[in-house]
């Protein structure tokens, strides 16, 4: 049977890590949500990752010349930049991306969209001038297009997994880096201003709750839960 002491003691430090535990958490969704309401200024954090996808469909887009008939590369980079910074589904995104890629193909890029994808260059131009012509075209030229609908789509799957990494893990690091900023400025606050705070254990520990704090956000109440349940049956079992 465990003594009051060492349950009080226990109960003690509980107390201490479940205050560090929802500073931390609230820290880090208040620093969240600051690197959220940059987005106000030309799309702030969003921006991340659409180089990426800009850059892997260059090759699909630069065929299509800066202006068209239908849309060109431009506006496809504006539709597209539109529909990242808004959030739209990525599947959506891709889909509309592809639909807006063969909208612009013609007899005249079909060659250069052919070599892009790693067609045959000859069947696909057929394919688009009998499409215009109104005449049938043969199975060949229409397994040429799906053969290069199947690269197209492999792109996009890239372009944007690849720019969803990108922008996920550097509006975290941003999110971070904002909360060790608010954690130290918050012990600032607590403990008393002054050019001594910042060589003092109280500054090491206010930074170190705002680093932890962003990771710490999502699982902070959960975790919590499972501290309080742990040391609850653990006090049970020594009783």
């Amino acid at each position: 049977m465990a003594d009051g002491n060492t349950i009080g003691l226990v109960n003690g430090n509980l107390g201490q890590i479940l205050n560090f535990l929802a500073a931390a958490g609230g820290l880090g969704t208040a620093a969240m949500g600051l690197v959220d309401t940059t987005k106000v200024f030309g799309g702030g954090p969003s921006n991340f990752g659409f180089g990426y996808i800009e850059t892997a469909l260059e090759p699909f887009l630069a065929p299509l010349g800066a202006k068209s008939a239908h849309f060109g590369k431009s506006e496809v980079l504006q539709t597209m930049r539109a529909n990242w910074l808004n959030g739209v589904a990525k599947a959506d995104q891709k889909a509309k991306t592809k639909s807006l890629i063969h909208l612009g193909l013609t007899k005249g890029n079909a060659a250069r969209l052919a070599t892009a994808a790693g067609v045959d260059a000859a069947k696909l131009v057929s394919l688009v001038q009998k499409t215009a012509s109104g005449v049938q075209p043969t199975q060949d030229e229409v397994n040429v297009l799906g053969q290069f609908d199947a690269v197209l789509s492999a792109v996009l799957d890239t372009a944007y997994e690849r720019g969803d990494q990108k922008y996920r893990n550097a509006s975290k690091c941003l999110a971070m880096v904002v909360a060790t900023i608010l954690g130290a400025v918050g012990g600032w606050i607590v403990f008393g201003g002054g050019s001594s705070y910042f060589g003092t254990s109280n500054f090491a520990l206010s930074a170190l709750v705002g680093f932890v704090a962003t990771p710490l956000a999502p699982i902070a109440k959960d975790l919590a839960t499972s501290l309080q349940a742990a040391v609850s049956a653990a006090s049970t079992l020594k009783r």
